[in-house]
């Protein structure tokens, strides 16, 4: 009998089941896109029940396509990651969501931000107060959405999905870690700030490691073991075998996430990082990341396509952008700025706009505009650590353009290399959920299964690239501070 590990990837964009097997290559996979629902300017929300319909569809599509694959097969174990901080309420007794699931994007939660007390609340949680994190959406939805709460119950996505299929109401360390509500060296939920923002812990979900037995579901015919959650950007760093101190990664998604392994101790960062739980799998011993996180990178290619039709498909910016960027300095900042600025008043703009300006010159400087950010967070990095990095991983939809990648080598001034399994997010959960079986058998292990598809040098001048970073940051200054 073939035997096989899988991996719900449930994304800002959409959910994939992936099957991968002993040596980590992918078996099969299904992927379905969710609605992005947009109440108000700056509110984004998903349909909770579309999420977990889609979720049932894509393990039941790889079911039956693996039916006639194999004669016999079975999966021995499934793991989940999700988009992070993306919030959903539903009625314990019911099981019914109180309100569409509000998505880490939203920014309706500016005016409660604005009312805590940051310097607490960072040392605790490693976390700076914005709008991103769950605990203001649990308070916007306390006061807004449910009309009593003695029967609700919070979490974030993997939450909502472990409880739809195995009836448990659990997190993981990784997960909790980015509600702004769990104290990261106790590894708890923290009742200063629980009572602060008035959500009862009965609310929360219990905290869990990341690779361990949640519950059971079925799968042909079998119980089958939930047994790993990793929020999707610690589980691309470990799907990415970075498990040693200084390793790091970035991943090109809605938004680029760039992470740094700080070890067994959570490193603090006087730069505009977050420092946040990189994975726990043995018990309460969890490493620690310094993370940068970017709102809007492959977010802005969608919206060239969806709201402005300046191209059909996200590919076609490989092409587009082969030109010079004409001066034109694109600043993404959609929902405010996030690493290593924190500027939830900053607005999205184009600067250095002339009548030589075409559609090619706006591709060109939106895919440099990913590549900006992604350096700012790595400069910030390098100051915190005090060291300088000689190679970043990179994962993630986006790598497939080579013109975004020689981009990234060319402003970061780093080596750039790219895994030749790039779905590393759902790698990562199913390699947690495997341990838990002992599918594998250390990590160590799964760092000998990592193999380099291809890698990219910097091809210009530094001069050259100090010259286009410079024009980078004048473009973010004129859009800070836009809502004053």
């Amino acid at each position: 009998m073939e035997s096989f590990v899988g991996a719900i990837d449930q994304g800002t964009t959409g959910t994939r089941f992936m099957v991968f097997d002993h040596e980590g290559n992918v078996v099969e996979q299904a992927y379905e896109e969710h609605r992005q629902i947009y109440p108000k300017p700056g509110w984004v929300e998903h349909d909770p029940r579309e999420i977990i319909e889609r979720t049932r569809s894509v393990i039941e599509r790889c079911q039956k396509s693996l039916d006639r694959k194999f004669r016999e097969w079975e999966i021995i174990g499934v793991g989940v990651t999700n988009q992070r901080e993306t919030t959903v309420a539903w009625n314990r007794r019911t099981g019914e969501p109180l309100y569409n699931a509000i998505v880490w994007q939203d920014t309706r939660t500016k005016d409660i931000c604005e009312t805590l007390p940051g310097e607490i609340i960072q040392k605790k949680t490693g976390l700076v107060v914005n709008t991103y994190f769950s605990a203001t959406k649990m308070r916007w939805l306390l006061d807004n959405a449910i009309k009593s709460d003695k029967e609700t119950l919070f979490g974030t996505i993997d939450s909502w999905l472990i409880w739809n299929l195995t009836k448990e109401h659990v997190t993981d360390y990784t997960n909790a870690s980015r509600t702004m509500l769990m104290d990261i060296r106790r590894l708890e939920w923290d009742d200063e700030i629980l009572k602060m923002l008035g959500i009862r812990e009965s609310m929360l979900p219990e905290i869990r490691s990341s690779s361990e037995v949640y519950g059971f579901f079925e799968i042909n015919g079998k119980d089958v073991p939930l047994c790993s959650a990793l929020g999707d950007q610690q589980a691309a760093l470990f799907g990415q075998a970075c498990y040693g101190k200084g390793d790091a990664k970035n991943t090109f998604g809605t938004g680029n996430f760039l992470l740094m392994n700080t070890g067994r101790e959570p490193a603090v960062s006087n730069s505009g990082l977050l420092t946040t739980v990189a994975y726990g799998i043995e018990g309460k011993k969890v490493n620690y990341a310094l993370e940068g996180s970017i709102a809007v990178t492959g977010a802005a290619v969608q919206w060239l396509r969806d709201n402005l039709g300046i191209i059909s498909t996200a590919d076609e910016t490989e092409a587009l952008g082969k030109v010079d960027n004409g001066g034109v300095y694109f600043v993404p900042a959609f929902s405010g700025l996030f690493a290593p600025y924190w500027d939830m008043s900053a607005r999205g703009s184009i600067l250095g706009l002339t009548r030589f300006v075409r559609r090619e010159q706006i591709a060109r400087a939106v895919l440099e505009s990913e590549c900006y950010q992604s350096r700012d967070v790595i400069e910030a990095m390098e100051t915190d650590c005090c060291f300088p990095m000689s190679a970043i991983k990179v994962d993630g939809g986006a790598t497939k353009n080579n013109l975004l990648m020689q981009l990234f080598a060319d402003i970061s001034g780093k080596r750039v290399v790219r895994p030749k399994v790039n779905e590393t997010t759902a790698l990562g959960a199913a390699y947690a959920a495997g341990l838990a079986q002992d599918y594998w058998g250390s990590t160590r292990e799964l760092k000998e299964k990592w193999k380099e598809d291809l890698s990219f040098e910097p091809s210009i001048t530094e001069e050259k690239r100090n010259e286009l970073y410079h024009w980078w940051k004048k473009a973010v200054e004129r859009s800070k501070n836009w809502l004053e």
